[in-house]
């Protein structure tokens, strides 16, 4: 499968709603019950990309987005500004192609180019493949709550992973590495 991975922008909004709605619909990946609208997806990009952290898209020739992935505060408090959250969604026809694998993998690299480091997965379901993906990324267990959400008609299980990014915990951060406009 043929695609490039570009910026996000306000007119991918619309692909990345039907997306995450068909994510919030038939999987276990979110634990929203009910699909957010268009409105409403457009607010959250709009709050992450305004306070500069990475959004990208992953686009076929055709100009087809098969997924896109984000990087958010995983806290507000101050202590945690080093620390991201990452969040991957892919259509069902780019499953299982590498979409997932190379829009983390950029995602990561824009991440430590902006100075956090660290970047936690929060795996809703304890979805397999995505267990997978980040741990071929470099991500490693961090914990498990046992029933966290009931959806589906069956108790779910998150999974918590992480990696570091840059020198991780090995040196102190610098305020001054640090972009400010986040957290």
């Amino acid at each position: 499968m043929s695609f490039v991975i570009r910026t996000a922008a306000l007119g991918d909004i619309a692909a990345f709603t039907e997306i995450y709605r068909e994510s919030v619909l038939n999987g276990v990946a979110s634990y929203e019950i009910d699909p957010p609208t268009l409105d409403e997806m457009e607010a959250r990009f709009t709050a992450i990309t305004g306070k500069g952290y990475p959004y990208i898209v992953a686009v076929e020739q055709t100009g087809l987005i098969l997924g896109y992935a984000y990087a958010s505060a995983f806290r507000t408090r101050p202590a945690y500004r080093w620390l991201v959250e990452d969040s991957v969604y892919l259509a069902p026809e780019a499953r299982g192609k590498g979409v997932g694998k190379a829009l983390l993998a950029e995602l990561i690299r824009r991440c430590t180019g902006l100075g956090f480091r660290q970047m936690v997965a929060v795996i809703g379901g304890a979805h397999p493949a995505s267990i997978a993906v980040h741990s071929a990324a470099g991500f490693a267990h961090s914990g498990r709550m046992t029933a966290t959400g009931f959806k589906h008609g069956r108790w779910l299980d998150t999974v918590f992973m992480q990696r570091p990014l840059g020198d991780g915990a090995e040196t102190e951060p610098s305020v001054a590495d640090y972009p400010g406009t986040m957290g």
